[in-house]
């Protein structure tokens, strides 16, 4: 496969057809899914004194849940996709800074008061 051949794949791989699904109706209400897209790519060839040439290339795709936009009644509104696991990182870190800094305030504070003979 050559650079304008990798380059095309990552074109249409990050398109517009990947943020937002095809929407979907059930019982009047309509949804449109979307999703958070990000690539990149690069590519490059070379040439030797000799003659030998090379080209080649890659690209990477992530794309994660963002939410929907929900059609009901004539209305829009957006439902935000929740990512359980992001949350639980989080709260798991607010938990281990909360448990450190206590270990660390009571050792600054550890046994009585000094006292000092007239």
């Amino acid at each position: 496969m050559d650079v304008q051949q990798i380059l095309a794949t990552a074109k249409d791989s990050i398109s517009v057809r990947r943020v937002y699904a095809e929407p979907f109706e059930r019982d009047g209400i309509t949804v449109i899914t979307a999703a958070r897209v990000a690539g990149g790519g690069g590519g490059g060839s070379g040439k030797d004194e000799d003659g030998p040439q090379g080209e080649g290339g890659g690209f990477g795709v992530n794309a994660t849940p963002a939410g929907a936009f929900v059609i009901q009644n004539g209305k829009v509104s957006w439902q935000p996709a929740v990512d359980v696991n992001r949350l639980v990182a989080a709260l798991a870190a607010v938990a281990v800074a909360a448990v450190i800094s206590r270990a660390w305030v009571r050792g600054r504070t550890v046994g009585p008061p000094a006292t000092r003979e007239p």
